[in-house]
């Protein structure tokens, strides 16, 4: 999956379920992670009667997504929580626009709502970035130090 895309929320899918530790072992992630994971909302198994978690491939999907917004964005797991949310919900005014039910200003309603979403999503990545920004700014000074150093220890 890419960054571009968004993962869905889908309940199991008609493939099968697995268990937590075969779940684990795919998405490359330990139990406790996916444990706390649906601690704080973002992956939703399906239980057994006997309280078992058991993983679709679109939790895994999903599980995906937020190892992605990690390791590529640096975000992490609050931010995480928005992310989705906004992406769950564009996934919404997607399917409602599609929707045949649905009227022209219905459709106007949700295209604004789904403007605002995907430009708060835009601040979040440009305020990661320019976080990033300050942080290579400060490497690359203190790299700049370090040369002038070397080049003094040359002089002498």
């Amino acid at each position: 999956m890419t960054l571009t895309a968004a993962a869905e929320v889908g309940a199991p899918g008609a493939g099968p379920l697995l268990s937590i530790g075969a779940a684990a072992q795919r998405a490359g992630v330990s139990q406790r992670a996916l444990r706390y994971y649906q601690e704080l909302g973002l992956v939703t198994p399906a239980c057994t009667p006997g309280g078992l978690r058991r993983y679709s491939e679109e939790n895994l999907a999903r599980v995906a997504r937020i190892r992605e917004l990690q390791n590529l964005l640096g975000l992490n797991l609050d931010e995480i929580a928005v992310v989705l949310a906004r992406e769950d919900r564009i996934g919404q005014i997607r399917q409602a626009y599609y929707d045949a039910s649905t009227v022209d200003s219905e459709r106007h309603g949700l295209l604004v709502e789904g403007l605002r979403l995907q430009e708060e999503l835009r601040a979040l990545v440009l305020a990661k970035r320019a976080a990033m920004d300050d942080f290579l700014a400060d490497l690359d000074a203190r790299i700049a130090r370090i040369h002038a150093l070397l080049e003094e220890e040359r002089g002498q």
